[in-house]
């Protein structure tokens, strides 16, 4: 898994910096790069004490349930946790940097650069969800050796997932947006697994974080790829280039609606089917974090409609006499929009449950209506908002955004999470600690080699002449020697 691991993270270098000519996309593929060594790097850590203390790499061993496996690490601890849970701990930070978690998501929004097909398969449906599979694949071992570090995980992805949901409501970047729901996805994924156990009620979250991993792939593919058609034909990633749009691109339309009623919990639809039950755990789990995530997921609701009423209704962009009126996309990309609709619409009839086991035993999907009624009605709620603000032209955006301008600033600029870690890097890693020390080296260590080199030259400079080649003065140099050695013994 690690050595694929690390191949995913070329590929994904290799494609974010496709249009190498572009100084964006080569920053951004870079970004990606160094973000993800780091968090791999504590990946690689968590193997090596894991696999020291159990003597296996084996996933079938390591959660076929053998406590005997971790009898070696029982007494050893480290500030107050086993060894076990810093090493379950650090394989989730490799995690944490593949999915984009909070404070690791740095990445994601800027691999946009990269192209939208990219974007939609492996910034969207499959390579940023790594980090989900790897945590429900060593499931059993944390729930059983490490339940502290999987509450950690269930905070940690709240925090995820609400963060990006607020920066969502103000980015203007189409496929930004998208990357931070994206991020926010993810962070309800976590939140499912960080809530569930292994058996009976308590696996709902298990069971409803892989269900949304699979009905997110599909509704995310298609918003990428809606995106990718309503980009090829205004040639902008930008809100302000588009509005009107459904006249235009009557299939990325219909499409693109589908997708948002899903990413929003709207039923049928296939996303209401799975973050309903990932509600539902959190509530279980601690009514608080299941509040918190009911509010994001209202979030949700109305930033991905703001999204498309900007698109596709509003005021229609106006395009100029060298411009070209938007057209819809060929069928080549039709198609696949149309498909993935199609999936979007049945999937969350699908029973699950039934491919997701414990020991033969089935997760069977029991919505709770009075959460599954709560979160639609909040979500309706959201898109009626939403509804209001974007439809058509309303005054009312700029006076919210100028009654909360702090807010609203620090959320166009990600909180500025994005400036610390500038500021952490340049400031004190490079100028504070990097800089001292080459100077150390440049002054130091080579200057004390430099001026050896140099004392020996002005020696050898100062001494050349006793080696003139003058036969006359190495004979008169032997005797004097030979006199001064004479005299020496003489006044001893």
């Amino acid at each position: 898994m690690y050595i694929f691991w690390e191949l995913v993270g070329v590929s994904s270098y290799l494609l974010i910096g496709f249009y190498y000519a572009k100084p964006e996309a080569v920053a951004a593929a870079k970004k990606a790069f160094i973000v993800t060594r780091f968090s791999d790097l504590g990946f690689l850590i968590g193997i090596l004490l894991l696999s020291y203390y159990t003597h296996t790499f084996d996933f079938d061993l390591l959660t076929s349930g053998n406590s005997g496996l971790f009898a070696g690490a029982a007494g050893t601890t480290f500030l107050g946790c086993s060894v076990i849970s810093w090493a379950l701990a650090l394989i989730f930070i490799g995690g944490a940097g593949k999915s984009a978690l909070f404070p690791l998501h740095i990445w994601l929004p800027d691999a946009m650069e990269g192209p939208t097909p990219v974007s939609a398969l492996i910034h969207a449906a499959t390579m940023v969800v790594a980090g989900v599979f790897l945590v429900a694949r060593l499931f059993p071992v944390y729930h059983a050796e490490a339940p502290e570090v999987l509450a950690g995980i269930a905070v940690v992805g709240a925090i995820t997932s609400l963060y990006a949901a607020i920066v969502a409501c103000v980015q203007t970047d189409i496929k930004r947006v998208l990357a931070f729901s994206t991020i926010s996805q993810i962070g309800f994924m976590m939140v499912g697994l960080g809530v569930s156990g292994m058996g009976g009620h308590d696996g709902l979250g298990y069971m409803a974080s892989l269900f949304h991993l699979f009905t997110h792939a599909m509704f995310k593919a298609l918003l990428f790829l809606g995106a990718g058609a309503i980009i090829h034909a205004v040639h902008s990633n930008e809100m302000a280039r588009m509005g009107g749009l459904h006249k235009y691109l009557p299939i990325t339309h219909l499409t693109f609606l589908i997708a948002c009623l899903a990413i929003s919990g709207i039923p049928p639809f296939s996303g209401f089917f799975s973050k309903d039950e990932i509600l539902a755990a959190a509530f279980h789990f601690s009514p608080v974090l299941g509040t918190v995530m009911s509010f994001t997921a209202a979030l949700t609701a109305f930033y991905m409609f703001r999204l498309y009423y900007r698109i596709f209704w509003g005021s229609p962009a106006s395009y100029g006499p060298n411009e070209h009126a938007p057209h819809e996309a060929p069928v080549s990309m039709t198609a696949p929009l149309i498909f993935l609709a199609c999936i979007t619409l049945v999937a969350g009839f699908i029973p699950f449950g039934r491919f997701v086991t414990n020991d033969g035993a089935t997760y069977t999907i029991h919505l709770d209506w009075k959460i599954a009624g709560a979160s639609v009605a909040i979500a309706g709620t959201a898109i009626g908002l939403a509804t209001l603000l974007y439809r058509k032209e309303n005054p009312a955006t700029g006076r919210l955004t100028a009654a909360f301008p702090r807010l609203y600033r620090a959320a166009c600029k990600r909180f500025y999470i994005d400036e610390l870690y500038l500021f952490v890097t340049k400031k004190i890693i490079f100028n504070g600690i990097s800089r001292p020390i080459a100077w150390f080296d440049r002054h130091i260590i080579d200057g004390a080699l430099n001026g050896t080199a140099s004392l020996t030259e002005k020696l050898s400079l100062a001494i050349r002449g006793l080696q003139s080649g003058h036969v006359q003065q190495y004979a008169l140099l032997t005797l004097g020697g030979t006199l001064l050695l004479i005299l020496g013994v003489l006044l001893v």
